[in-house]
């Protein structure tokens, strides 16, 4: 699993300019105003080699009456909950707070590692005497850096690896492991109790009933699965009103575990938001997917009513078009006799391998049905491909000049490769590199 660090402080510190700076890319919005971050976002990064995933949290306000400010709290909270890692944010220009102290005091109590970062810090002559008071927060030495400009941030990311076991390699364990992800109350314990055929799970209408992910073991056809129920809350000592929160988090290290995801949804109200976060980090890590429709029985049906739910779904989620529905109650037990046959086909396809010659046969097909782009004259040529992967199935694509590589074109060539080899449930990664 993939180490969490979540950064945490009072509101605009540069959290979410950091979290950008530490997985590479914006994905977090930056602007000036305070408590802009509401929700917890994610992202992975890397450094020397070593994956982790970063959680950005809205900023703390220790003591408020303010609602949004204080569910941001709450998400913080969750998030240092999980965290391997705490950085802890605090503003160089604007000097230590009363706020400051008091999250500080909160970290105390974590028992969890936390890095000490002071942000905008763009000028090192005077970087003392702008680091110096925080030492009063009793948390080791001030990392000074500018997550604006990107200075220090390799010095950073040093130390956070320094608090990060290396990764250790044990026996693999050769059972399929199959995730149960999805908003609190979706019916997750429900259906895992149903697919083991005994009550091992609690099951309550209260969400975060299931306080740690509880792993157990399923016999279909001769063969054993893992399957791990993510539901529910893992700290004790405090039940959080805002729970909805939590559920991404939770889903972060069950994900990473499992080779297929089964995502389950409420079918009485469809495709949220939430929904679409926990199920798009099953999308990026690549692992074979399954959407699970659960309270079919609650649904008013008519003979179209699956058909254009199906629709609905797609059309909601068009990043996950390669996914089977299947649409069950777990209370019932409606279809979850289906659920495992569908995992074992959906693992056969996230693990297929594909021979370099007949590879090659349906890239020439599709090439030659619609030809490459070109730009200024030059026109894109595809000299030959490989599969490199499984798990999700990966390709390389040699061509002459990969800047001429098209998202749309590349699009096609997954279609043309979906429609020759299938690869239901699981997603197709295409490389494309020059010849040299």
């Amino acid at each position: 699993m993939k180490p969490i660090i979540a950064i945490v402080g009072r509101p605009n510190v540069g959290k979410s300019t950091l979290f950008n700076k530490l997985v590479g890319y914006r994905a977090s919005i930056v602007e000036d105003t305070p408590g802009v971050t509401r929700d917890r976002l994610y992202g992975e990064g890397e450094w020397l080699g070593r994956k982790f995933n970063v959680i950005d949290t809205g900023g703390i306000e220790p003591v408020t009456e303010d609602v949004i400010l204080r569910d941001m709290r709450w998400q913080a909270e969750l998030a240092i909950d999980e965290a391997d890692v705490i950085l802890f944010l605090v503003d160089g220009r604007e000097g230590l707070t009363s706020v400051d102290i008091e999250v500080a005091q909160m970290l105390h109590k974590a028992k969890k590692p936390v890095v000490l970062v002071v942000n905008k810090i763009e000028n090192y002559d005077d970087v003392e005497m702008k680091t110096f008071e925080f030492y009063e927060l009793g948390l080791g030495d001030p990392y000074p850096v500018s997550a604006e400009h990107g200075m220090q941030i390799g010095d950073l990311l040093d130390t956070i690896l320094s608090y990060i076991p290396e990764e250790v390699v044990e026996e693999e364990d050769e059972r399929l492991k199959i995730a149960i992800i999805g908003r609190p109350n979706v019916g997750k314990s429900s259906l895992t109790n149903r697919l083991l055929g005994e009550k091992r799970v609690i099951v309550s209408n209260i969400p975060g009933t299931t306080r740690d992910a509880i792993d157990s073991i399923v016999k279909h056809n001769d063969q054993e699965y893992v399957i791990i129920d993510t539901a529910g809350m893992r700290r004790k000592k405090k039940v959080y009103e805002n729970v909805e929160y939590y559920s991404v988090l939770r889903a972060l290290r069950a994900v990473d575990r499992s080779d297929v995801v089964l995502m389950i949804f409420d079918a009485s109200e469809g495709v949220t938001e939430q929904d679409k976060k926990i199920v798009g980090y099953a999308h990026d890590a690549g692992k074979g997917i399954i959407l699970v429709m659960n309270k079919w029985d609650l649904v008013d049906k008519d003979s179209k009513t699956m058909q254009v739910m199906i629709k609905e779904v797609y059309d909601e989620l068009k990043f996950l078009s390669y996914a089977p529905i299947v649409f069950i109650s777990a209370l019932t037990g409606q279809r979850v006799h289906e659920i495992l046959d569908m995992v074992v086909f959906v693992s056969e396809e996230h693990s297929k391998r594909i021979t370099t010659g007949l590879l090659n046969e349906v890239i020439e097909e599709a090439v030659q049905m619609t030809a490459p782009p070109t730009d200024k004259g030059k026109r894109l040529n595809i000299f030959y491909a490989t599969q490199v992967s499984v798990k999700p199935p990966t390709f390389i694509l040699f061509v002459n000049e990969p800047k001429l590589m098209h998202f749309s074109y590349l699009r096609y060539l997954e279609n043309n490769l979906r429609e020759a080899f299938g690869f239901n449930g699981t997603s197709i990664k295409l490389i494309v590199r020059g010849r040299d």
